[in-house]
């Protein structure tokens, strides 16, 4: 929700339901103004009250739009493919400001009521302004530069060297103020014609409350609210201010001090509480065949559901609509199910008979979230994980759990514990030192062998059916964290010393008479576990190529097949096999040519089934052939109870997952509670998205954030852009300024140079009245799976009176921003190696990325590893986690030397950047893994950093899907200090403290790179 105030502050203009509206500022009836495809906001009146402008989506992406007041023609004013949000306007009423992603993370353009090109309002690519304002009076431009007053606007009583703080500009005599100092949030201004402005502070008590500054500077609070207020905006003529607070609209009265909230009557079309239409084909999450093999019970979007091994007549079974199931198991007698269902965000075991003549009954009843349930042989017991570290084993007849197990084992991305096929022994995974070992837990004398016992992971353990051996995957030379697995393998432990089969014996066999004697009795293998040389027993299955995970063991006859994902060949995960004979080598297969990013396995006695890809499928593992099982059956679902399940099951996540069990000092439940209620007002996806992500700001956390899109708000076109590599003058828009490096254009024999002037595209002829962008836009169906973009442009050019043709291959606008970023680093190295005399290597990381991981190693192994000292440049990095590796480069030294006879003598190792001076440069926006980076750094004394303090958003982050694919992040994993301190809560602190602000980038200047060259220069001059 947004809102605003015409100038007479009359009449609140907002935004609900993807429309935007208007009412009297006293409330009454609220009217519709616009009603367009797509979504409708940031409403905003010209300062005479003639305009509205606004941001739509309508084209897929945020575009400007503007509409007489009174009622008229909409008319589109940009058309990139990036997000333009609307903020505010001139005083002149002759032009409107906006935000935009479009050459860089954002910054702020303007653009002419009228039409035309947007005008960048300042330059360097890291201004990131936003919320800007005009004075009247003074030409100041009022603005914010962090994440903290835009993107994480919501994330409350943050503190550190990023804070937003109230700055502005003065366009004409080129003077920066800073009108606040505080350490936390100060954002938002808004300005009424008198120059008086407002903005928004958490100082007070924690949540947003309104403030201004006083005639001789002072901040004074204006409101003392408990609760917070979102983007006030003051009428033109300072009479009143609107903002949001509690999801309603709220009115301060300037004069009196006081607040009214409006009555706003608005008429209504909630749909959200009608059902809609679903289909199960190519959607199922899980399944389970019945142990007579013909029914299957499957689970899809939530909903359980019952048919017959065909997959032709299909039943929905009646489960809690306000709920959702996740997991399901066959018991013995063919007829019940026990599956998962949440209980207000956790899952709980439940029971239900498939033939419909029973409701369900809730076997369990945890504030933990209970999954991965596998049976022993006879489907008398399950075994299943529950929280952050119980296992527990519940029996089937009497429907009663207990824990045998507490250890460390994470609350996501388990494996399945397993029985051994004795039913005597629980194998399951738990963590040492972030790598899983395997364990085997004795369930007689509760006893626990770790089979394992690395420093590195072993995942996924799975017992061979005759219980002989063990198989799993695992990387044996480096650990899953913090880089994951990139050469895991599958590997065979036998559980005692066993020989290969004679064939000696098998000829005598021959001569053997058969036992006729008929025995229905099952005989159980009997597991021996000789723990004396265990990992010596190891043998790799699989290929010595590649990554191989998630194995499954099937045996058939004499063959044991072993099934595992697989990107050996060209990379793709697909699904391979290994079958194992006596008597003939090992033989490895692809079963399915697919990529496939998980599966799952049921095998039964006949048949072996199969789910991927959301289809459920016979196997025929000797033949490697897949069938597919046609599931085609409609079902209804409301959206409005999905969502509410939602909520709570992000919530839960968050509860058994967050890395601080305090929460930051915050009341999670109670915060859930408080914001639960506003759940029966949900109208719309964005309304969930906005009271999950307000939820989760309250705990100033980093790496958070609840994401979800549905298929309601599609819009029907959406617009692509192609991008050509020019970059025009800022104030001529038609005019070449010069050619972005590496670009489509940066071409031998393009020959555009600056002050050429664009003229026509694709023989269209240029009006210079119309917005440059709309030449370079196409708008294409949204429906579309692939964006199909241009693969060629034909640009015509004027020079010296002459036209000529230029034939280019665009790219997509972000290539472009991402050349803008390298240009950008260029421009620094080539100021270091100037100043410097060529004496100092500069390197750039944009991210803690595997990427830049390998272009870091190549700058630094080629023309910059004969330099004398090095500066890392970590600024505006934005995190991942090649830490490790990084540092481990860094730190190493030279421990001797060697040579050719008669040849140079050289180093061991060959890059001793340890022995040299080294700077690293950090600042407020340095972010996660640079943090991580950076206080390694600071610990293992390898050099100097300089600048700010970091930014203090470092959370290391996993995350999970819900029932329609939306997503949460999970920050899960703290990074501490060695003297214990949460980097979340302090951040890096430099060795030499050097700011750079707003003007330093406006004006060109490098006073965090000139002490990083002064300081190495010192070292090497010593």
């Amino acid at each position: 929700m947004n809102q605003t105030l015409t100038p007479d502050a009359k009449t609140i203009i907002f935004s609900y339901e993807g429309d935007l509206w208007k009412v009297p500022t006293i409330g009454g009836n609220a009217y519709r103004l616009t009603a367009m495809d797509g979504e409708e906001t940031n409403p905003s009146v010209s300062p005479n009250g003639e305009w509205l402008a606004f941001t739509s989506n309508q084209y897929g992406n945020n575009d400007v739009y503007i509409m007489p007041l009174k009622g008229g023609e909409i008319k589109q004013l940009t058309f990139l493919e990036s997000n333009d949000n609307v903020t505010s306007w001139s005083w002149d009423n002759s032009k409107i400001y906006f935000t935009s992603n479009r050459y860089n993370s954002i910054t702020t353009y303007s653009i002419n009521k009228n039409g035309g090109t947007p005008i960048r309002l300042f330059s360097n690519y890291f201004n990131t302004i936003q919320n800007v304002v005009e004075n009247p009076l003074t030409n100041e431009i009022y603005f914010n530069e962090s994440w903290e007053s835009g993107r994480f606007a919501n994330r409350k009583r943050y503190k550190g060297d990023y804070n937003p703080d109230i700055k502005s500009y003065n366009l004409k005599t080129k003077e920066y103020k800073k009108y606040t100092t505080y350490r936390g949030k100060d954002f938002g201004v808004t300005v009424d014609k008198n120059g008086k402005f407002y903005f928004m502070s958490d100082e007070a008590n924690g949540e947003y409350n309104l403030y201004t500054i006083t005639a001789n500077g002072k901040k004074k609070q204006l409101t003392n609210f408990s609760t917070s207020i979102m983007w006030p905006k003051v009428s033109a003529n300072g009479d009143k201010i609107v903002f949001r607070k509690d999801y309603k609209i709220h009115v301060y009265d300037v004069l009196s001090g006081k607040t009214t909230t409006p009555d706003i009557h608005i008429f209504k079309n909630n749909t959200l509480n009608e059902k809609q239409l679903y289909n199960v084909k190519g959607k199922i999450t899980f399944f389970d065949i019945s142990p007579d093999e013909k029914k299957i019970a499957f689970v899809s979007r939530g909903k359980l559901f019952v048919s017959d091994i065909k997959g032709k007549f299909i039943r929905e079974i009646e489960t809690n609509s306000n709920e959702a199931v996740h997991e399901v198991k066959w018991l013995k007698n063919n007829i019940s199910l026990v599956y998962s269902e949440s209980t207000k965000g956790f899952y709980n075991w439940f029971y239900i008979s498939a033939e419909g003549s029973s409701k369900e009954k809730q076997l369990t009843n945890t504030l933990m979230n209970n999954r991965k349930l596998t049976l022993n042989s006879d489907r008398t017991k399950g075994v299943y994980i529950s929280g952050r570290n119980n296992i527990s084993i519940i029996d089937l007849n009497t429907f009663k759990s207990n824990v045998i197990i507490k250890d460390e084992l994470w609350a996501l991305d388990n494996s399945n514990p397993y029985f051994s096929p004795d039913d005597k022994y629980i194998m399951y995974n738990a963590y040492r030192d972030f790598e899983t070992d395997i364990f085997v837990y004795n369930i007689t004398t509760k006893s626990i062998l770790n089979l394992t016992n690395t420093k590195v992971s072993e995942n996924s353990p799975i017992w061979s059916p005759d219980g002989k051996y063990i198989y799993f995957s695992s990387d044996r030379l480096n650990p899953s964290y913090p880089l994951g697995t990139n050469n895991s393998k599958i590997y065979q432990m036998a559980l005692d010393k066993y020989e290969a089969p004679f064939k000696i014996d098998k000829y005598n066999d021959l001569f053997k008479e058969k036992d006729t004697t008929k025995n229905d009795k099952v005989i159980k293998p009997l597991i021996k576990i000789n723990k004396n040389g265990l990992m010596n027993r190891l043998k790799r299955i699989s290929p010595d190529f590649g990554q191989q995970e998630n194995p499954i063991v099937l045996k058939k006859d004499k063959k044991t097949y072993i099934i595992y994902l697989s990107n050996h060949s060209e990379g793709k995960t697909q699904l391979w096999k290994t079958t194992i004979e006596p008597f003939k080598k090992n033989k490895t297969e692809q079963i399915s040519n697919k990529t496939i990013r998980g599966y799952q396995l049921v095998a039964c006695k006949r048949n072996n089934y199969i789910l991927i890809d959301g289809k459920i499928n016979t196997i025929d593992i000797a033949s490697n052939k897949l069938k597919e099982i046609e599931i085609n059956y409609n079902f209804n679902k409301s959206l409005k109870k999905e969502f509410s399940q939602m909520f709570y099951e992000a919530w839960a996540g968050m509860d058994e997952n967050y890395y601080d069990g305090n929460f930051h000092g915050q009341n999670w439940q109670k915060l859930r509670d408080e914001y639960a209620k506003y759940l029966p007002f949900v109208t719309s996806r964005a309304n969930l998205r906005l009271i999950f992500n307000d939820m989760l700001g309250e705990l100033n956390t980093s790496h958070y954030g609840f994401y979800s899109n549905g298929e309601e708000e599609n819009t029907y076109y959406k617009t692509t852009t192609l991008g050509t590599g020019i970059l025009f003058n800022n104030n001529k828009p038609f005019i070449v300024d010069r050619i972005i490096k590496n670009g489509p254009t940066d071409i031998t024999g393009k020959n555009i140079r600056k002050g050429d002037k664009l003229i026509a595209v694709n023989g269209v002829s240029i009006d210079k009245k119309t917005n440059r962008e709309l030449y370079f836009s196409t708008p294409i169906l949204n429906s579309d799976a692939k964006f199909p973009r241009e693969s060629e442009i034909t640009l015509t050019f004027e020079r010296n009176g002459s036209d000529f043709n230029v034939n280019i291959h665009p790219s997509p606008y972000t290539t472009i921003r991402n050349l803008l970023y390298d240009e950008w680093q260029e421009n620094n190295q080539n100021y270091v190696d100037l100043k410097s005399n060529n004496q100092i290597a500069y390197v750039h990381m944009k991210n803690m990325t595997q990427d830049e991981l390998i272009k870091f190693k190549e700058d630094l192994v080629s023309n910059e590893a004969s330099k004398d000292g090095l500066i890392l440049d970590l600024r505006y990095n934005t995190g991942g986690n090649v830490h490790d590796a990084v540092l481990q480069f860094l730190s190493q030294k030279k421990y001797l030397n060697w040579k050719y006879r008669g040849g140079k003598i050289t180093g061991q190792p060959n890059f001793n950047y340890g022995d040299k001076p080294i700077v690293l440069l950090v600042n407020e926006q340095s972010l996660s893994d640079a943090e991580m980076t950076a206080a390694g750094f600071q610990a293992l004394k390898l050099g100097t950093i300089v600048g700010t303090e970091t930014y203090r958003w470092i959370i290391f982050t996993s995350g999970k899907q819900l029932i329609d694919g939306s997503y949460y992040r999970l920050p899960s994993w703290g990074c501490y200090t060695l003297d214990g301190k949460d980097l979340e809560s302090v951040g890096v602190h430099p060795d030499v403290y050097v700011g750079k602000n707003f003007k330093d980038r406006l004006n060109k200047k490098h006073p965090q790179l000139n002490k990083a060259i002064e300081i190495i220069l010192k070292k090497l001059n010593k």
